[in-house]
């Protein structure tokens, strides 16, 4: 959630940022900041008549201490500020509501070194790792049909069980997945200092408040029937950020990294027609999710480590990859700053998301009320939060397929995954 107090003290501030951001922000903006004067100055009414009336119950309470009869005229005045005060107060209240729903519908302002622009054409390239990119003397096919002649691909089986945007895996399928995720999880925890986190997948709209997702987004999750209602996380940042909401944190405890493999839900709403083959849009698929809590002055320099942390595992698979730095029209809601990784895709002949690395500041920090109190003394801060994929694990899949494809229709297994995997190449699997 944005600073209300910045917001009060800059609005133009906030006018820029709002401007540059994907969507139309300004009258929302207006509102809030009309609507934030209004309730101020209701405020400052409510304390004024507060005052009074602690004046005059003073005077009340003295002719009661000398056993004296109160003056009508006091008593009247007395009850009459009693009743004006109650009614303002019992406007606060709704008016306050009001305030935060319309600054939780704002996103986070960018950060002054991400370029602005409007769309994906306008991110900035800012490294690429080129040299495992594969070089083929027969065109490759892509991980669809590469999956579905091996017999460890079934999009019919899932879409016969759940309907469209799903994936059945069978045998080396399987045991691929298992081992990617078991890859990266290791990778994080012994190599890169992360604690690993298993999490619920099922959440209160508490918690996807906090993180940004609702109220904005509730048309790209999952509903579980309940009263109140619960959700299907759609990454494990959503538990994973929220494990310290409401906590004071101690500066000694920051920053603290988290490593989680969660399966992942999504409505994938206003995708209709985009990626409808293969695993690169899927309604529920698996991710190892990266998550840090920092203190503000370090999150800056926490976010390119934990984009490199995402680079490693590519690294490690030898598949080639590029670091994209988001422009401000596509930099997502609750972010003030995102690299996007991309890996490789043959059949394509282009590269593709697999991991966004975004530094949301205290963004979602306003929203949880996480703080840390720094030793030297002085007020609690609100944190920083970052998180990014380490990476998709669907999308790994893909491009190990594609990426590692050989002219018969076999797939080698990178050496990284060998241990985990238990060969050295994937062969079609009879039909079970």
């Amino acid at each position: 959630m944005i600073d209300l107090r910045l917001l009060r003290s800059n609005p133009d501030f906030f006018r820029e940022a709002m401007s540059v951001r994907s969507g139309d922000y300004g009258p929302a903006l207006e509102e809030l900041v009309e609507k934030d004067a209004r309730y101020r100055a209701l405020l400052t009414e409510v304390e004024t008549l507060r005052g009074k009336s602690k004046t005059i119950s003073a005077e009340v309470g003295k002719f009661r201490a000398q056993k004296q009869e109160v003056p009508p005229e006091l008593q009247k005045q007395a009850g009459e500020l009693k009743e004006a005060l109650r009614a303002k107060e019992e406007s606060l209240a709704p008016k306050e509501a009001e305030i935060k729903n319309l600054a939780l519908c704002l996103p986070n302002p960018a950060h002054e070194s991400v370029p602005v622009g409007k769309s994906e054409a306008d991110n900035k390239p800012v490294r690429e790792n080129a040299e495992h990119k594969p070089q083929f003397n027969f065109k490759p096919r892509d991980h669809h049909e590469l999956g579905e002649k091996l017999g460890i691909l079934d999009f019919q089986t899932a879409a016969l069980l759940s309907g469209s945007r799903f994936a059945l895996l069978r045998g080396a399928g399987a045991r691929l997945e298992r081992a990617i995720i078991s890859f990266f999880l290791d990778m994080h925890t012994k190599r890169h200092g992360y604690k690993e986190i298993m999490p619920p997948y099922i959440v209160t709209g508490e918690t996807l408040t906090g993180t940004g997702q609702l109220p904005k987004f509730e048309e790209d999750l999952y509903k579980v029937a309940a009263e109140p209602p619960l959700y299907m996380i759609p990454t494990a940042e959503v538990p994973v950020t929220n494990m310290y909401r409401g906590a004071t944190l101690k500066e000694s405890q920051l920053p603290m990294k988290f490593a989680s493999y969660t399966a992942c839900f999504r409505q994938e709403a206003g995708s209709y027609g985009k990626d409808t083959r293969g695993l690169i849009r899927q309604h529920q698929f698996n991710k190892v999710e990266l998550v840090w809590l920092a203190k503000p002055e370090e999150s800056m320099t926490a976010l390119e480590q934990l984009t490199r942390d995402a680079e490693a595992v590519l690294d490690a698979l030898g598949l080639a990859h590029r670091v994209i730095l988001l422009c401000t029209g596509d930099t997502g809601f609750a972010s003030c700053k995102t690299y996007d990784v991309e890996v490789w895709l043959p059949s394509e002949n282009r590269y593709r998301e697999i991991s966004s690395c975004s530094n949301c500041r205290d963004f979602q920090a306003r929203r949880m009320n996480t703080r840390f109190k720094r030793e030297k003394g002085g007020s609690p801060e609100f944190v920083h939060t970052l998180n990014g994929s380490g990476v998709a694990v669907g999308r790994t899949f893909a491009a190990i397929l594609e990426n590692f494809q050989n002219e018969d229709g076999t797939v080698t297994v990178p050496l990284a995954l060998r241990p985990y995997f238990g060969a050295d190449k994937i062969v079609p699997e009879a039909a079970a």
